[in-house]
């Protein structure tokens, strides 16, 4: 799995941009958010995500760590793959998708071309609780360090045999209570508190 691409801007469009790095060019797939945050630029550094196909290798770019997250949770939904997960990043910007999701605007998701009733419904109910558990009471989202050593924690636990849920729980009281700690100190809180 590729993390991410940095490199030369050699072809832009509101759908897509080509990236030169390494002296190849990669054609990667983007949001009109990401799109209007890179578009003036000659280099870029968009955070990656690989779709593996039977017939193509697809790459989704997004300029901002969040936005490939929140990108990640849409197409964890049933129903939503990932052409649809980034018409509605076009659509809408993620902290108006975040917004619409924790305040249950069902309407708002329908406005998004290709998102029925249902659908935004299914997105409500599949996302609200992990949404809300990403943004902190003054709903600011947890950083993308302390998000990368939460990640590699909760992997190093799940490894362990840990409860992936549990885990999770764990990690986010350890992060607002020591915003500043290191993966090592959070795997032995966690140990402590599970």
């Amino acid at each position: 799995m590729y993390e991410y691409i940095h490199g030369k801007i050699t072809g832009l469009t509101p759908a897509n941009a080509v990236i030169e790095a390494g002296s190849i060019g990669y054609f990667i797939n983007i949001s009109l958010n990401t799109y209007s945050l890179v578009n003036g630029k000659d280099q870029a550094k968009l955070f990656l995500h690989q779709v593996v196909r039977e017939d193509a290798h697809l790459l989704y770019g997004f300029a901002e760590e969040a936005e490939r997250g929140l990108f990640r949770l849409l197409i964890s939904v049933n129903g939503i793959g990932s052409s649809t997960a980034l018409m509605m990043l076009s659509s809408l910007n993620p902290a108006e998708i975040r917004d619409a999701i924790l305040s249950e605007n069902v309407n708002l998701l329908k406005s998004i071309k290709g998102i029925g009733a249902k659908t935004a419904q299914r997105v409500i109910i599949d996302l609200k609780d992990k949404i809300g558990k990403g943004l902190a009471t003054d709903q600011i989202l947890i950083s993308s360090t302390d998000n990368t050593i939460r990640n590699e924690a909760l992997s190093a636990l799940v490894m362990l045999g840990f409860a992936k849920k549990s885990v999770e729980k764990e990690l986010d009281k350890i992060l607002k209570a020591n915003p500043n700690v290191t993966v090592e100190e959070m795997i032995k809180m966690a140990l402590k508190g599970l």
